[in-house]
């Protein structure tokens, strides 16, 4: 029992997450912090052009904690807006070796207690003697225990500045140690990732037998599914994991992480980890001959420890008064979610259609179609849930819109609707049954299909009473689920049916005139908002390659539509042109978010002449992330056959990102004469200049430079 109640109420605390409609930044609530936090740093005294180390230390409440950079299958990462006197530069943040933060069916990344972030500051040569800089980071970050707290704080740091620096005696060696601390790749410690599901990624370490309670932890969120077990096991040569994959296949391209894991320091147990970049490959041998230890109080040796799904615990059948309570409540639900921001939109085009037609003696059938319709859509999302929960899959209320290509299409068809509200096109006799012009037209399709796709927007949201409602329809039978869905769909529909068959309510609807137009115009401008705000949840989905796949099908279709008026011609034309465009934008709308193909590193001056120090090739790469060429190049021209080209022939890759303002880009750009980005040097095995490379790439020019073939 105690089982489910705490599902239960995760459930709801989930269900209760789709309320809002509007996406805003969190904003920081009024009362005492959670973390208490603070800049510290390794110098008393800092000499002019020198490089030295701060942290920003976070000092958590019991029982919360805060997120790794990529926080698992919720949260978000602490981040440091820096501001700083003239010359002065802040690296990034480094990030310790995170531990798993499990709550009911979820898995968070994250830190508790005590954490020290090290970031490098380096002064510039310039500095005068005897002043003092003042450095200001605004320090944002997440917290959570059961529930989840923005909180944010403006730091200062006061650094003297003076001939010769010196340690600070209270942080120095503290720093040093949480840098030492801090998971970097490490000589000798190779990687691989195979392909299938679970994919097997097998790690070289050494004294692999010396570590216990491991983990591996990607860098980019929605790589793995945070939540299944890693089935870890160990051998003389390393550790194994089996991963489940999250948003694509595993196997297929470079996979980045931290294998975390605790050792003993001194004879206590601390908590370290390495960095790894795993290649597509075979096993590593010695990786897998035995269970990896893990010990009583580890968060996930439960998890571990025998769960073969991340299906909750079914609970005990609802006894009839409890049902009863349930239905109540979903119809209430129900009720309540007609004036929820993300129906209203729906709901006032149907009432616009309806001030039209009362007149006509059709509006009982309208509304017995209006109510067929929220009726068979709520029963059907049911079925759906039912099906993938037999199926073992974690879902509830809003579920659809977690999969990228139902985001997009929500978006476009709240998009179109906006458009047809303003009078850029109407729906012919040919089109009734299509797309958006099913609820946004009159007559009995779009009575039925308005009632649809009012339950469909209503998915993200969720309305007092519903939540608990829903949460016990989840958990119990096929029959018992369908009875809850269907009182939730009968108290969403009854008020607008109400209103086609209550003589005295129809009264309230003004007579037919041309305040209908402008209603109609006024009305297309929710439903942009509500593109708008499915584009923002694409972007949490996919990334900025989801949102510019999504916004770049927003101009195809409506060129499609305008082409339409202008013959066959241009329709044919339109048609093609979206064709073309989906062929290119389609991989993130369905959740193939885009690898690294090419592993990198960051460029500088000096980093180009540490490799042609150690006689190694490099490729310099100067890109933005504003920059179209470069974006064409990096999908044509990058392949997987240039990455084991660079890989054959130990070819160095860096990656000079100007998406920022960065001086020291903008120096090595003039150097060649270039004003922008892109631009591609090649420097040789053998020293020497560099290449200049076109600005246009292409797949075999990039081979033929790497392997040296003329």
């Amino acid at each position: 029992m105690r089982v489910f109640m705490t599902n239960f109420a995760a459930l709801a605390a989930l269900l209760l997450s789709f309320v809002a409609i509007t996406p805003a930044p969190a904003q920081p609530l009024p009362g005492p912090q959670q973390v208490q936090a603070s800049l510290h740093s390794s110098r008393a005294t800092v000499a002019p052009g020198e490089t030295f180390t701060i942290v920003l230390r976070e000092a958590i409440n019991e029982g919360w904690h805060t997120y790794w950079r990529n926080p698992g299958d919720s949260g978000e990462a602490t981040s440091l807006d820096w501001t700083l006197p003239a010359g002065w530069r802040a690296g990034d943040i480094q990030w310790p070796a995170p531990e798993a933060e499990p709550f009911t069916i979820l898995v968070n990344y994250g830190y508790e207690g005590e954490v020290l972030f090290p970031v490098e500051i380096t002064v510039p040569a310039n500095a005068r003697i005897g002043s003092t800089a003042t450095l200001t980071a605004d320090a944002y970050w997440l917290v959570c225990s059961d529930v989840c707290v923005p909180e944010e704080a403006t730091l200062t740091l006061n650094v003297p500045i003076a001939a010769q620096g010196r340690d600070d005696p209270q942080w120095a060696a503290r720093i040093a140690r949480a840098s030492a601390n801090i998971p970097r790749r490490q000589d000798g410690v190779n990687a691989t990732i195979g392909m299938g599901d679970p994919a097997r990624l097998s790690v070289s370490l050494p004294n692999p037998s010396d570590i216990r309670n491991v983990r591996f932890f990607p860098f980019e969120r929605g790589a793995v599914k945070a939540a299944e077990p890693q089935h870890v096991r160990v051998g003389a040569s390393g550790v194994s994991f089996s991963l489940a994959p999250d948003l694509q296949a595993l196997g297929e391209a470079p996979l980045a992480g931290v294998v975390a894991y605790e050792s003993q320091v001194n004879g206590a147990w601390m908590r370290g980890g390495v960095e790894v970049l795993a290649q597509p490959g075979e096993p590593i041998d010695g990786t897998d001959e035995r269970a990896a230890p893990m010990t009583d109080d580890y968060a996930l040796a439960d998890l571990e420890g025998g769960a073969t799904s991340s299906t909750a615990p079914a609970a005990a059948s609802l006894s009839f008064p409890a049902l009863l309570a349930a239905l109540g409540l979903a119809f209430l639900g129900g009720l309540i979610l007609n004036i929820m921001p993300c129906v209203l939109p729906v709901l006032s085009v149907k009432a616009l259609q309806f001030a039209g037609g009362v007149q006509s003696g059709e509006a009982r059938r309208h509304g017995l179609l209006y109510f067929a319709g929220v009726m068979a859509t709520f029963l059907a999302l049911a079925v759906v849930l039912i099906a993938l929960r037999e199926a073992g899959a974690a879902v509830g209320w809003g579920f659809q819109l977690q999969a990228p290509w139902v985001t997009s299409l929500l978006a476009l068809l709240f998009f179109v609707i906006g458009l047809n509200l303003l009078g850029v096109f109407e729906f012919g006799a040919g089109a009734q049954n299509v797309g958006a012009g099913l609820a946004s037209r009159g007559g009995d399709v779009g009575a039925f299909f308005t009632g649809a796709l009012a339950v469909v927007a209503a998915t993200p949201c969720t309305a007092p009473f519903m939540a608990g409602a829903v949460g016990a329809a989840l958990t119990q039978s096929a029959p018992t689920t369908l009875v809850i869905f269907a009182a939730l769909g009968l108290g969403f529909a009854l008020p607008l049916t109400l209103l086609h068959f209550v003589p005295g309510l129809q009264k309230v609807i003004p007579k037919p005139g041309m305040w209908m137009d402008r209603v109609k115009n006024v009305l297309a401008f929710p439903m942009f908002g509500a593109a708008v705000w499915l584009v923002w949840v694409l972007t949490q989905q996919a990334g900025s390659d989801g949102t510019i796949a999504v916004l770049t099908l927003f101009v195809a279709v409506t060129f499609l539509i305008l082409s339409a008026r202008w013959g066959r011609m241009w329709l044919a034309f339109g048609v093609l042109q979206l064709l073309i465009t989906g062929a290119f934008v389609w991989k993130p709308l369905v959740g193939m978010e885009t690898h690294e193909v090419v592993a990198s590193e960051p460029w500088s001056a000096s980093r180009v002449a540490e490799l042609q120090g150690e006689g190694r090739a490099v490729f310099v790469d100067f890109t933005a992330a504003w920059c179209v060429t470069c974006k064409v190049n990096e999908v044509t021209a990058f392949t997987s056959r240039v990455s084991d080209a660079m890989t054959d022939t130990n070819t160095a890759y860096l990656v000079g990102d100007w998406t920022n303002r960065d001086a020291e880009i903008a120096a090595a750009l003039a150097e060649y004469g270039r004003a922008g980005v892109p631009l591609y040097l090649y420097y040789p095995a053998d020293g020497g200049a560099p290449q200049v490379l076109p600005q246009v790439l292409t797949e075999s020019l990039l081979l033929q430079t790497i392997e040296g073939e003329r």
